[in-house]
């Protein structure tokens, strides 16, 4: 008897990692099957919703060290994976509004 595994496919279909769609399945399936699986908020956009969509590469990410309150960073880790770029998205909005804040007048200090 050999002890060399054997070759033979795994009853289960092998998944992708988290994240990485399976492109040649996807490629295999009718547009009437994934319509079928698509999230109720996607059935109603128009047949050309998609003609005039653009590419978006996302930044490029810079590694910090960043403190924050425990219960803050407990919070945002039970929310599930990819608590990170939720974070991150947060200070995004939070950025965003305050550049397009008017800016405020300061006071004139009594003496």
């Amino acid at each position: 008897m050999s002890a060399r595994p054997s070759k033979k496919p795994s009853a289960e279909p092998q998944r992708p990692l988290r994240g990485r769609a399976d492109l040649a399945r996807l490629r295999r399936q009718s547009e009437r099957a994934i319509a079928a699986t698509a999230p109720p908020e996607l059935a109603d956009l128009p047949a050309d919703f998609w003609d005039d969509a653009e590419l978006v590469w996302p930044a490029a990410k810079q590694a910090i060290s960043l403190r924050v309150d425990r219960d803050v960073l407990e919070w945002f880790r039970a929310q599930g994976p990819r608590y990170q770029s939720r974070i991150n998205a947060v200070l995004r909005t939070y950025m965003t509004r305050v550049r397009h804040r008017p800016p405020r007048r300061r006071r004139a200090r009594a003496a």
